[in-house]
């Protein structure tokens, strides 16, 4: 697979409720410090065409059947990368995005139950191969995680509505992926002061930007 080229592509991954937009941006402030070009960006939605995406999607009144949701987060990651992730990497950015393909093969694999290997290849076509450099997931379990939505959320999306069980496989999906690769997850417990993962992560980078 290819990796990302001149410039540094970073993932956050987790479940609804792990806290991935406040670690996003606490690095992007530390990055930008450090005279970094930072790229935020996040799937689906990073694009005016994946902000349609994201609506169909997450907010889409209804079911969509699980094929095509895969499909259309693939839709969405192909044309992410192609005008969006790729031209900063070029450049010589730092890409900090929320969600990539390793959701898709935990949301709509695990928890849509379709073939991991199947929606992982999808992805990766979509994407033309393109794998981060460095992969945070913030792990936490569901109940904390949902706990966490009902204090800060008055309307729910599709995935964040669904039940405890689905997000069960979801998280067990994310840890088998980050122990198949551990070269290129880091594993945070999300539990933890936001200050304490932080600082974690900084560290993981520290001897890399």
């Amino acid at each position: 697979m290819e990796a990302a080229g001149r410039g540094l592509f970073i993932t956050l991954e987790g479940g609804d409720g792990v806290g991935k937009s406040t670690q996003a941006a606490l690095l992007e402030e530390w990055l930008t410090s450090r005279g970094r070009r930072v790229v935020r960006t996040r799937e689906p939605g990073g694009t005016e065409a994946g902000v349609e995406i994201r609506e169909i999607v997450l907010h889409h009144r209804g079911d969509i059947a699980p094929r095509a949701e895969a499909l259309l987060y693939a839709a969405d990651r192909a044309h992410h990368v192609a005008t969006l992730v790729r031209p900063a990497l070029d450049r010589g950015d730092i890409v900090l995005q929320d969600r990539y393909i390793d959701s898709s093969v935990a949301y709509q694999g695990a928890g849509r139950v379709l073939d991991p290997v199947e929606v992982r290849d999808l992805s990766l076509w979509a994407a033309e191969g393109l794998l981060p450099d460095l992969t945070i997931l913030l792990d936490l379990d569901e109940t904390t995680a949902r706990a966490r939505l009902d204090g800060a959320r008055t309307r729910y999306d599709r995935l964040e509505a669904e039940r405890s069980d689905f997000h069960a496989r979801v998280r067990a999906a994310y840890l088998e992926l980050a122990a198949a690769e551990p070269e290129r997850f880091l594993v945070v417990d999300a539990s933890r002061p936001v200050d304490e993962i932080a600082a974690e992560i900084r560290a993981r980078l520290d001897d890399r930007v």
